[in-house]
């Protein structure tokens, strides 16, 4: 009697908690699992101590360990020219003309997915996984989009994962049928908490492992990163009535709404509410409700719809302008064939340059596009 074969998923992995943790539930759904540890290009720090964790070649000796410890093989992609070119240049293209970036949302859609699904046809595998805290759900249909080795046609959903603390949902918009039709987020399902928990369970080292939260490839901060790699023209800062209060390092430096690292005395706070490039002027308020640093609707480009089709607009929404804002109330239409967002209620800091992700019934993602 021919035994069925067992089924190969690919399994993006950084010895945090979260994909380790997918690994141990994958093998124990019967998958057999390649890890793929992803080398990306960062900045160059004397201060190792500085350097992002997550794909360091410290957490990769590590992750050798875990990946003999759970009998994984694990390879690794060096997309470090790819990176430098899609998201760092990108990220810096992006604040050098006063936009804001999220360059999380971009890796995920030029740069991560892509390495999966092209290791899942070098390996002959059959799905590509991720530690991403979402849900992708299958609905049998007349779709012309097909899983692999199956004779079912799904339309693939994305959801938001089980832990609104963690949910990343935000992240991965830009996500197509044919690329969710491969992936699964095992952890998904679960709470952070829970994750840990697990990880005890399974006796893995990282259960206790501390998350990074930072932009992967910046050893400093954001500000010092962008000191280095741009040519920045100070200039001087003005209030709302057109006098100066100060003077900026670069307006690059600065984001709508912001008010820390200003540095202007008196009866501040202010907050940053207007960038002029061609006067090279700052202008900021130090009213917290000054009209100026809320907007009723805004302009979306490289909108995306998960969907086969682009639905039907005018379309009701709920609507996240940044990571880990409230959702709020929106209507999308289009107006001289460009897409508008029209908020039920006035919203402060909308900066161009970030994403906005549509979200459906039940916490299903609909799609997104860049402020613009």
């Amino acid at each position: 009697m021919e035994l069925k074969k067992k089924k190969k998923i690919i399994l993006g992995m950084s010895a945090g908690v979260d994909s380790t943790v997918a690994a141990v539930l994958l093998k124990n759904q019967g998958y057999e699992v390649v890890g793929v540890f992803m080398h990306f290009w960062k900045e160059d720090s004397s201060d190792k101590s500085k350097e992002n964790k997550c794909c360091s070649m410290e957490s990769y000796e590590e992750l050798k360990k875990i990946c003999r410890q759970l009998d994984i093989k694990l390879v690794v992609a060096n997309v470090e020219k790819e990176f430098k070119k899609e998201i760092v240049d990108h990220f810096l293209r992006e604040y050098k003309v006063g936009r804001t970036p999220n360059p999380c949302i971009v890796c995920n859609q030029e740069i991560k997915f892509k390495v999966l699904l092209k290791k899942m046809l070098e390996f002959k595998a059959d799905f590509v996984a991720t530690g991403h805290y979402a849900r992708v759900k299958r609905k049998i249909t007349n779709s012309k989009f097909q899983i692999k080795n199956s004779k079912s046609k799904a339309v693939c959903k994305l959801f938001e994962g089980k832990d609104n603390e963690k949910d990343q949902s935000y992240f991965l918009y830009g996500l197509n049928q044919r690329q969710l039709a491969r992936i699964i987020f095992p952890v998904g399902e679960y709470d952070k908490p829970e994750v840990r928990k697990l990880a005890k369970k399974f006796k893995l080292s990282v259960y206790s492992k501390k998350e990074s939260q930072d932009i992967c490839f910046i050893n400093s901060s954001v500000e010092k990163f962008l000191k280095n790699h741009l040519t920045l023209k100070k200039g001087k800062i003005v209030n709302e009535k057109g006098k100066i209060v100060g003077d900026h390092l670069g307006l690059p430096l600065y984001t709508l709404g912001q008010r820390k690292g200003i540095n202007i005395g008196g009866d501040g706070p202010y907050y940053v509410s207007k960038k002029d490039f061609q006067k090279n002027i700052l202008q900021v308020t130090n009213q917290k409700e000054e009209k100026s640093l809320y907007c009723k609707e805004m302009f979306l480009e490289k909108v995306h719809w998960i969907s086969e089709s682009k639905p039907e607009l005018p379309l009701k929404v709920r609507l996240r302008i940044r990571y880990r804002n409230p959702l709020v109330s929106a209507i999308i239409e289009l107006k001289n064939k460009k897409v508008l967002v029209k908020f039920n209620k006035l919203q402060k800091g909308v900066t161009p340059g970030q994403f906005a992700v549509f979200y459906g019934k039940g916490g299903e993602v609909l799609g997104g596009g860049v402020i613009k």
